[in-house]
């Protein structure tokens, strides 16, 4: 069964960001991710906590999982919390 990994985001350095963008791809695509949607909140009730978010699919729970604890993944996280504030969701 499919997971959702959905990522809340507010973008605190653009340079950054971007650093981390480009290195997050080629991670995920080597854990089989695909990434369904990319774009900035639209509000329909409540308050928003991040302006941004982006859903990604995995195969399963154990994959999102795999690609998230990576030594790969995790290499990056630092750069992540340069560029963002932002929460990580998994729906599994």
């Amino acid at each position: 069964m499919s997971a959702y990994v959905i990522v809340e985001a507010t973008v605190r350095d653009a340079d950054a960001r971007d650093r981390y963008a480009a290195q997050v791809k080629p991670i995920l695509r080597q854990f089989g991710a695909e990434i369904l949607a990319m774009a900035p909140w639209q509000v329909l009730f409540g308050e928003a906590a991040f302006s941004n978010g982006m859903v990604v699919r995995f195969e399963d729970k154990d994959a999102a999982l795999a690609w998230y604890h990576s030594p790969e993944y995790q290499a990056i996280v630092a750069l992540r919390t340069e560029g963002m504030d932002c929460r990580f969701r998994l729906l599994a």
